[in-house]
């Protein structure tokens, strides 16, 4: 079993070991330890990173007996070897760990929302809370979290038996938990059972930000930053908003407001180029009847191939053509990097969309479906498929 330095000491950076077992594994070699300071992912928190003799360690998992240091090098057992800590990364993880204690409990105190989810991952953390809140509650509990950090209150780790935890002031009871349990205690403050590395005073996590909530599952997730994550993330947003007001030549106060002004110009001008896209398809329209051929059977054939054509003003050209009697339409038309076809009869026309649709599709190399009187299908883009599509109306004028 592996002594769990990390665990009495969270800010103990490096320690001798000896080697137990290293075998080979899928990305290097699985190193077990009669000793370690490299916390295993668990309870929520990520997994330290560091090295060993200087070979780099990207994840520590743990087992039931055993914590297995995932390393780029190989190790003789019983050789004796220096562990390291990525200290970035285990400051990074303690002060996102140890600001959701703060944060959990602030809910708690102020909402009596309880904390029933914890996720750390890469610059994002979150916790899911079983009650919702709205987003004025979550900013009471967002300062009174900072007001427990700026105060830099002791943050101690005891080991205790389950049967005194009842004495106690714990936010979170698990009554499935025996034995000796370890137990983090903010003062004044949050109390609860937790096996992750914690600083040794609420000053170290610096600031707790509030991201964003939602509702989650009856309840709301709850996403926050803290310490140097929170600082980098504000410094992103402060970016991002600067060069939104640039762009809209305005105020970091007012880019809201610039935004909804930009909003409005859109849909005037996209009312102003659907009236525009009306006008010149009944115009086009009206050049594809004149214009179109008549088959054997007495049928106009009304095709329109369009380059750079939006789904949307194609499926009204299609039905447009398609309300003209005694009509075998065809609409093919080139959007991003899709070729889509579109074929269908008017009242009285004779033809089978099946059998034009499996032409396409064999013609295309794509695929569709549909019944007699209309079918709809699309291929990837190819630099020729204007070819292809006036290989396949050529086709249907001949029928």
């Amino acid at each position: 079993m592996t002594e769990k330095l990390f665990e009495r000491d969270s800010n103990l950076k490096t320690c001798e070991a000896t080697v137990l077992e290293c075998e080979q594994a899928p990305q290097g070699y699985a190193v077990v330890l009669d000793r370690t300071v490299l916390f295993p992912e668990g309870g929520g928190q990520l997994s330290d990173t560091g090295t060993i003799n200087g070979a780099e360690v990207k994840h520590v998992r743990e087992t039931k007996e055993k914590i297995i240091h995932e390393c780029a090098a190989e190790f003789p057992v019983g050789s004796k070897v220096t562990v390291q800590v990525n200290w970035t990364d285990r400051l990074d993880h303690m002060q996102q760990h140890c600001g959701e204690h703060i944060l959990s409990y602030a809910f708690f105190k102020l909402f009596g929302a309880n904390n029933v989810g914890f996720h750390m991952n890469e610059r994002v953390v979150t916790i899911d809370l079983d009650k919702e809140v709205t987003l004025e509650d979550a900013f009471q509990a967002e300062n009174l979290a900072n007001r427990h950090i700026w105060e830099n209150r002791p943050v101690t780790v005891s080991y205790l038996p389950h049967t005194e935890l009842e004495h106690l002031p714990m936010r979170k009871k698990n009554e499935k938990l025996t034995g000796i349990l370890r137990v983090v205690s903010v003062q004044g403050g949050d109390v609860c059972t937790c096996c992750g590395t914690h600083p040794a005073s609420t000053g170290v996590v610096g600031l707790v930000k509030i991201t964003k909530i939602e509702k989650h599952k009856g309840g709301t997730r709850v996403e926050f930053l803290c310490g140097r994550w929170a600082l980098e993330d504000a410094r992103n947003k402060m970016r991002y908003v600067q060069e939104a007001a640039n762009m809209l030549s305005t105020k970091e106060e007012k880019v809201c407001e610039g935004i909804e002004r930009l909003e409005d110009e859109i849909a005037e001008l996209k009312e102003k180029l659907r009236a525009a896209v009306k006008q010149i398809q009944e115009s086009e329209i009206k050049t594809i009847l004149e214009e179109a051929p008549v088959n054997s059977a007495g049928c106009k054939i009304a095709a329109a191939v369009k380059d750079g054509y939006e789904p949307k003003d194609a499926k009204t050209l299609f039905g447009k053509l398609t309300d003209v009697p005694d009509t075998v339409v065809a609409v093919i038309y080139h959007n991003g990097e899709r070729v889509n076809y579109m074929f269908g009869l008017g009242d009285g026309a004779a033809g089978d969309c099946k059998a034009i649709i499996a032409r396409a599709n064999e013609i295309f190399g794509g695929r569709g479906g549909g019944k007699k009187e209309s079918a709809q299908g699309g291929a990837p883009y190819a630099d020729d498929w204007k070819e292809k599509a006036e290989k396949l109306i050529a086709e249907l004028k001949a029928e």
